[in-house]
């Protein structure tokens, strides 16, 4: 094989394409992902004022006390407070049709039951309820910061949600630490994270702690009593976390769904009856019960389905103040509004950013002047709001009388008339109300006319994100064009080169020079890639993963059937290994249809029955055993895969040995600990799985730095090697070493593998267990496919490792929503919340088999038959020949799917799916991207080193073989001297 391209410019320039393409990435997120407008300051008494009366800040009133602010805010109002305490609860991932029900049908009968005093509260009208629904992604800490905002955050919050920052936006817990509020918190320590000056008392709780169900709830519910009798607070937040941890777990069916159901509505129980005795039935305590989002039937959350955007509202006050509306239990309301309500119930300035509108049901023990107030508020703090990402709204003239009219035009006009109908038919009810002369049409008539401006104003800003910055966004793209170009004529030119090399004598004519397989992985590469921008092809993207995987497989057999009289014909021992082919690919077709039929993923037809859901329906039994069965797979194909090197490498067998001792490890804590799963992590499971990463880290970095040493020390350094060495060329030594190579990297390659799989088998749910060991007897039936002859293209090999690689991303149950993400993986063996290391174990468990399959082209690389046309001692050439398609065919496919991912996005940015569908996939493209930059360092410096130890220890040998020579051509001629004399 002759390169035009030299070994260092090809690795400069591979390296330099994924420098530029990590760059371009970088500047495409932060300048397409959004950061909402903000207004900066907070809200104060400027805004019981209209827009057009605000003559700058008073600085009287910063130097009020906080008893003074709460005052002035009391009369600026108009409204007087009907509470003085709020109890805020929040129940982390309750759905609200456990509560309210769904779709007009009351909730499930279990969960009916489980919740009698809360229901007993919704039927005598003591509390009202409501759909509050959540925008994505819905993780916890954006959507607290919605609730106490009002405010949409940005879409990347979602990863902010693992390194939580004080929260700097106006927000009503601010304002009511301004106003005097003695506050008080207990959980989820997100609380802690976003307000950390603002709690008089507080016991925080990690929420990242999954599996415990129990301690998290009982460090809230323990402070009840003595805070429940105490009268030195006004707020009190309570934040429960078991509930969503129970769903993490089990889904919402688990079996512990209904007693945790059961806790929180005897918590609930507990605090209305002591605040009761308490406020001696005068009302002046409210507990407001929310949830931040919902969840998955497989107890998951991050996306936009109704399961996961369904929260709930619940307000909780006496009689006299709350009262029965038929059907409310099914109103739908936003999560947003809750902010702007609790503002108008105490009495508050509405937070500055707030897009939420009040939630009048709520308010209907105010007056008819109260709520006409209320929601005049609401009105000009949106419309300030407005004005500030409408430079040309200007609603009001006040040397004009407003008159109702119709409303049409450009959007500032639009604005501006709903305004002004409102604030005409508002005055002209004030009006009638001095002169005893209105009615309830004419208060019905401003209503509805303020209702109608609130609701467009509050959905328009809710769409509405900055301006993306142009140049950013091109830089970006250019940035990742040009590196995908590059990489794609790297691979051009690679092949072009070697394109000779792989045919086998006598075929020329044959199918397997026509290149139907090489013609269909460029054909499927640009389609799938072109698919993406339909919203529902990237919802259910595994069906194209599966389909082109198994008619790529099916296209290989179609072309070894038609090479078959070819070989017979002309080389008649291929008939075995043509046979080997044929049954190969066969077992990798029926074990793709397993795997196909594992999960129903993607996100519409998750409901359909698969074999996960019946080995879940069977019991926790026929899991574990199902576990148990894939462990040994697993052990055993990888050390029987690794014992094909014991009889000419003895040393293999101290690592086939090693890794016996992890391999029972984990069996022993699967037996052992797996029935903890639905209870609090012990200590002893956590030091378990600690133990067992320990001892993985050391046996893979060992066999990686030890093992080349082993192996070409043992043959190099014998007295027979030394006269091997001194009676062959330098060519046919470095020939031999490169067998060495590989011998090494077949070594390390399935040890490499087989840890891995050891660590996925205690990070994944026990039910993915089977799909793993499934993936890895693929990675052996595409190994024995590329050791027999007649050889496919390397590069057309690679790349159906990296397409196996994906359909098992989506057979082990991910999808392209965030709510497949498993959490509970993320912290297995911690016994310390830390956002780096399990933002490492997280990506572990979601990219496991990603990475499975790109670590496996480690072992690809030594059962391929590699014959580079050596020139001397060119080992650079060797290094070339060894990593140039299995480091450049993954780069190019990822970088194809990033960079037509990235365009795609560009063109959907005002679709109405561009942040519940299209932006996840975007940040799954980006993690992939990234997966796929590890996976190929690890590949290339593995080999790098590997090769370099060949190259010392085979330099060593040949000039020691010199120095033989040199030492016998000298006893020759002293011998002929001696003779002669």
């Amino acid at each position: 094989m002759s390169h035009s391209m030299g070994c260092s410019r090809f690795a400069a320039l591979t390296v330099a394409a994924v420098l530029i393409q990590l760059v371009g990435l970088s500047l495409f997120i932060f300048g397409f992902f959004p950061v909402k407008p903000a207004l900066s300051g907070i809200s104060g008494p400027e805004s019981f004022r209209a827009p057009w009366d605000d003559a700058g800040e008073n600085q009287s009133d910063l130097a009020l006390t906080p008893h003074q602010i709460r005052r002035l805010y009391q009369d600026l109002s108009e409204i007087p407070s009907p509470f003085d305490q709020l109890i805020l609860m929040v129940i982390d991932g309750l759905p609200a049709e456990f509560v309210l029900g769904k779709d007009q049908n009351p909730p499930r009968k279990a969960f009916l039951d489980a919740m009698p005093y809360t229901q007993s509260l919704l039927s005598s009208g003591v509390a009202i309820g409501f759909h509050a629904k959540a925008a994505p992604p819905t993780v916890t800490m954006p959507r607290l910061k919605a609730m106490v905002s009002g405010a949409i955050p940005g879409y990347l919050d979602v990863v902010y949600n693992f390194n939580t920052q004080a929260l700097q936006d106006d927000n009503i817990i601010g304002q009511l630490f301004l106003a005097g509020q003695k506050i008080i918190m207990f959980g989820d320590d997100t609380w802690l994270k976003l307000f950390p000056d603002f709690f008089a008392r507080t016991d925080g709780v990690s929420s990242f702690f999954v599996r415990d169900t129990v301690e998290v709830d009982q460090n809230v519910s323990r402070h009840l009593g003595d805070e429940l009798m105490r009268d030195d607070w006004d707020i009190m937040i309570l934040h429960y976390l078991g509930l969503d941890h129970v769903g993490h777990i089990g889904g919402r069916d688990c079996f512990l769904m209904v007693p945790k159901l059961k806790e929180m509505d005897d918590v609930i129980e507990r605090i209305c009856n002591t605040i009761q005795m308490q406020d001696k039935d005068q009302g002046r305590t409210l507990l407001v019960i929310v949830s931040d989002h919902g969840m998955t039937n497989d107890g998951n959350h991050g996306g936009s389905s109704y399961e996961e955007t369904d929260s709930l509202a619940l307000f909780i006050g006496a009689k006299d103040q709350m009262h029965r509306l038929d059907g409310s239990q099914w109103i739908t309301v936003d999560q947003v509004d809750i902010a702007p309500t609790l503002a108008a119930l105490f009495n508050i300035p509405i937070p500055k950013n707030n897009v939420g509108i009040l939630i009048q049901d709520a308010l209907h023990f105010l007056s008819e002047e109260q709520m006409l107030r209320a929601m005049e508020l609401n009105s000009w703090q949106l419309l300030r709001l407005l004005q500030a990402q409408l430079s040309w709204l200007k609603c009001i003239n006040l040397e004009e009388e407003l008159v109702v009219s119709k409303c049409h035009g450009s959007t500032e006009n639009m604005f501006c008339c709903l305004y002004g109908n409102a604030a005409a038919l508002h005055r002209s009810w004030k009006s009638k109300t001095m002169s005893m002369s209105n009615n309830r049409g004419d208060y019905n008539n401003a209503a509805a006319a303020y209702n109608e401006f609130l609701k467009a104003a509050s959905q328009w800003l809710s769409c509405r994100v900055t301006d993306k910055p142009v140049g950013l966004l091109a830089l970006g793209v250019t940035a990742m064009l040009l590196s995908c170009g590059v990489l794609l004529c790297l691979l051009f030119h690679l092949n072009k080169a070697v394109e000779g090399d792989a045919k086998l004598p006598g075929l020329e004519n044959s199918p397997w020079s026509l290149g139907l397989a090489t013609a269909f992985i460029v054909a499927a590469t640009i389609g799938n890639a072109v698919s993406m921008i339909s919203s529902s092809m990237v919802e259910e993207e595994q069906y194209n993963w599966h389909f082109l995987t198994s008619a790529h497989f099916l296209l290989l057999l179609r072309e070894t059937l038609q090479a078959l009289p070819a070989i017979t014909g002309k080389v008649s021992n291929h008939n075995a290994r043509a046979g080997y082919r044929v049954c190969c690919l066969l077992l990798l077709l029926i074990s793709g249809r397993i795997l196909r039929g594992w999960h129903q993923g993607g996100v519409n037809w998750t409901n359909l029955p698969d074999i996960s859901k019946w080995l879940e329906l069977r019991g926790n039994y026929y899991v574990k055993n199902t576990e148990i069965v894939a462990l040994s797979m697993v052990m055993g194909l990888s050390l029987y895969a690794l014992s094909v090197l014991w009889k000419r490498i003895k040393v293999v067998s101290a690592v086939m040995l090693s890794l016996l001792l992890p391999g029972i490890l984990v069996l022993r804590h699967i037996i052992e600990y797996q029935d903890d799963t639905f209870t609090s992590s012990s200590n002893i499971a956590t030091l378990s799985a600690q133990k067992i990463y320990y001892i993985l880290i050391v046996i893979s970095v060992a066999t990686v730095v030890a093992s080349p040493w082993f192996i070409l020390l043992k043959k190099k350094n014998s007295t027979c090697s030394m006269g091997w060495a001194k009676s062959v060329a330098s060519e046919a030594i470095i020939k031999v070493s490169l067998h060495d190579t590989r011998d090494s990297l077949y070594m390390i390659g399935w040890a490499l593998l087989l840890c891995w799989c050891l660590v996925q088998l205690l990070l994944q749910q026990p039910i993915n267990s089977m799909p793993l060991s499934v993936l890895l007897f693929q990675v052996y039936l595409t190994m024995l496919y590329s050791h027999t002859e007649p050889p496919q293209k390397q590069w057309v090999e690679v790349a159906t490792l990296y397409y196996l690689g994906m359909v098992g991303h989506y057979a082990m149950g991910n999808s392209n929503s965030l709510a497949t993400i498993d959490v509970a993986g993320a912290f297995i063996g911690t016994s310390n919340y830390s956002t780096l290391y399990s933002g490492i174990l997280m990506f572990i468990n979601t990219y496991a088999s990603p990475m499975l399959l790109i670590l496996s082209i480690l072992v690809h690389i030594s059962v391929r038959n590699v014959h580079p046309t050596l020139q001397g001692n060119d080992w650079r050439q060797i290094l070339m020949a060894l990593l140039g398609f299995p480091c450049l065919v993954p780069l190019a496919l990822n970088s194809v799917a990033l960079t037509a991912y990235t365009i795609v996005l560009l063109l959907m940015q005002n679709h109405l799916f561009i942040w519940s569908v299209f932006s996840p996939k975007f940040l799954y493209v980006a993690a992939m991207t990234l997966c796929v930059d590890v996976g190929v360092f690890i590949i290339a410096i593995t080999v790098v080193y590997v090769q370099t130890i060949v190259a010392y220890i085979s330099f060593r040998a040949m000039s020691m073989g010199r120095q033989w020579q040199a030492m016998d051509g000298l006893q020759d001629k002293n011998v002929n001297v001696v003779h002669r004399t």
